[in-house]
């Protein structure tokens, strides 16, 4: 058996790196790659119709259709069809490009004709988590979105699940498109009349007209602290964005072959796959699986009919795989067998999970598979910073070719500012929130922060280190970094838990709340999956964890990174009330708000069964 730890890394060839710094006298520092972005085409309708021209009968997108489930393929000349129907329908119907097209939707071939159709007309596209027209808690949202937005066209490709949405919600003029016209309000149109519309001239000259500067999508923030702002994104973000990520990791990647994604296209991560999968002239299957409860069977299946080289994903969908990998060799056969690149986002990967994918991959295929991350935001078109050299830190990477970026000194950290091509001219039908975002320097602040790995060495890359919004103040007045101290903490009980959020504004300590991993518990410490992990049956649990937060306070003894209070929590973060995004990460806000009563619990004295306190 191979030692992974001296395994070969498998070849995944990247952008080299040649990193630009420059030092300021104020402790700034800059940084940019040298090697300028190739050249793009910066609309990616305009991308489309020349691939629909050099290989039209290439699949572009495939998914699962029927009752039986099997996979349907739409090439590239039927997507460009398609497109232009849409887009006549969108002129014939007067649409301005003011009013765009609200996607009330999950990924779907529909979906994406929806958008690349609004964009060949130039009219913009908004999705919109299902789960705001899915749960009547999320309702209040959705009419947020519709009255910032003011939308012409509402598309639901399936409208049976949002009958009562549809019904509940004042759209205004907007005029419902939909595949299942017999659960629409009866103005709406059929999805089918829709594609049937013949093009005519009027479309190619609407193509040739757009440029870089026009509106190509709102995309909403998560509204961790409010509602969602609608952040502008331009046919040049889109193109400039894919263009870095292809000249980046493309080759390894493979986008110009197969890939296969679940990211919700409501998020910019996952919106950003079926793009790069078009400026590649690549096959994106659509996973409709995800990695929450029974949802991941599917994402199984997929995977262990369509081997890729590039696997993208968020670290509890990495924990979730890493125990399917292991119960079934066939789906690590096919997993394994093209993969030179996985990528996650949102959150730092453990480094137990990390140590099970190596190890596997080296039983399998014998080498290691390059693990990557990215970083970007909503107002960033989707990732700007990557992790394109070897590295076996956890981190955000280096700026991609045509990025800049601006470290402000905050304590021993630095605060990220982001400028390029790829950032946004701004937030929608609101200047303010626009102007207080961008510094003297045109710099967009993205309230991140970071540190370098080794400042000596900076191209080692950037660590995330905290967002300022996420800084708070304990009662005795000391300030904690709470996004910095949760990685920590994942880190320090891998793989017991699974989420974590950290508690303290306030009160004189830090606490802390964990959703526990039931199936790590019961493999590693024998403890049953139906037992009361806060009753005297959990105590080889909390003696576990009573040792390794011991471990964490003594290497950690400040005031503001010392954990004195911990519980674990029983019911799952909730998708209805915010606590958990389309994508699997949890907002602390939403959970701190929601989960008052635990919170207190937490702190109560004497400490109550299942409240360990240090």
């Amino acid at each position: 058996m191979i030692d992974p730890a001296r395994a070969p890394l498998r070849d995944a060839p990247m952008l080299a790196v040649d990193l630009d710094i420059v030092r300021r006298d104020d402790g700034t520092i800059l940084l940019r790659s040298r090697i300028p972005l190739a050249p793009y085409e910066p609309c990616l309708p305009r991308v489309l119709a020349q691939r629909a021209r050099a290989h039209p009968e290439r699949p572009y997108l495939v998914q699962r259709h029927g009752p039986d489930r099997q996979w349907h393929a739409h090439t590239y000349a039927a997507t460009k069809r398609d497109a232009d129907a849409i887009a006549q329908w969108l002129i014939d119907r007067g649409v301005p490009r003011s009013r765009p097209v609200l996607i009330l939707s999950a990924n779907s071939i529909a979906h994406a004709l929806m958008k690349l159709g609004g964009m060949t007309a130039g009219v913009p596209s908004c999705p919109v988590s299902v789960t705001y027209g899915l749960l009547e808690s999320a309702w209040a949202r959705l009419r947020h979105v519709v009255q910032l937005v003011q939308p012409a066209v509402v598309f639901v490709e399936d409208a049976r699940p949002f009958a009562r949405a549809l019904a509940s919600i004042d759209f205004g003029d907007a005029v419902i498109v939909t595949a299942t016209p017999d659960a629409a309000p009866a103005s709406s149109v059929a999805w089918d009349d829709v594609l049937a519309t013949r093009a005519t001239s009027m479309v190619d000259d609407r193509l040739a007209a757009l440029c870089a500067d026009d509106h190509a999508a709102y995309m909403l923030t998560s509204g961790s602290t409010g509602m969602p702002k609608a952040v502008i994104q331009t046919y040049g973000m889109h193109a400039a964005n894919a263009a870095q990520a292809q000249q980046t990791l493309g080759e390894a990647t493979g986008w110009g072959d197969v890939t296969m994604d679940w990211l919700p296209w409501s998020h910019v991560t996952g919106a950003a796959a079926k793009f790069v999968a078009l400026a590649a002239g690549g096959t994106l299957y659509i996973d409709e699986g995800k990695p929450m409860g029974s949802l991941f069977a599917e994402t199984l299946r997929n995977l262990r009919e369509v081997p890729s080289a590039y696997h993208v994903n968020v670290p509890i969908g990495y924990a979730l795989l890493a125990d399917a990998l292991e119960a079934d060799a066939d789906l690590r056969r096919t997993f394994f067998r093209s993969l030179r690149l996985m990528l996650y986002g949102g959150a730092g990967l453990p480094q137990s999970v990390y140590d099970r994918l190596q190890r596997m991959a080296v039983d399998t295929v014998g080498q290691r598979i390059m693990l990557s991350s990215a970083y970007g935001s909503t107002e960033t078109t989707a990732g700007c910073l990557c992790i394109h050299f070897p590295s076996d830190k956890v981190g955000i990477g280096l700026p991609m070719p045509g990025v800049r970026v601006k470290l402000v000194p905050v304590d021993e950290r630095y605060e990220v500012r982001i400028a390029g091509p790829i950032v946004t001219p701004g937030y929608l039908n609101d200047p303010e929130k626009t102007r207080a975002s961008l510094d003297e320097e045109g710099f967009w602040k993205l309230g991140d922060l970071a540190v370098f790995h080794d400042i000596d060495n900076p191209a080692q890359g950037l660590a995330f280190a905290g967002r300022l919004a996420e800084e708070f103040k304990l009662g005795t007045g000391t300030w904690t970094s709470g996004s910095r101290l949760r990685a920590a903490l994942i880190q320090a009980l891998t793989p017991w838990i699974t989420e974590a959020v950290i508690c303290g504004e306030g009160h004189a300590d830090i606490g802390a709340l964990a959703w526990p991993d039931r199936a790590a518990i019961e493999r590693d410490l024998h403890v049953g999956a139906g037992v009361d992990l806060d009753g005297p049956e959990g105590e080889p649990l909390r003696a576990a964890i009573r040792e390794r937060l011991a471990r964490h306070n003594a290497a950690n003894p400040g005031a503001s990174t010392r954990i004195a209070r911990f519980a674990l929590l029983k019911v799952p973060p909730s998708i209805a009330s915010g606590e958990l995004s389309d994508k699997g990460t949890v907002n602390r806000n939403a959970v701190l708000k929601q989960r008052a009563a635990e919170v207190q619990r937490l702190y109560a004295d004497p400490p109550p069964a299942g409240v360990i306190a240090l």
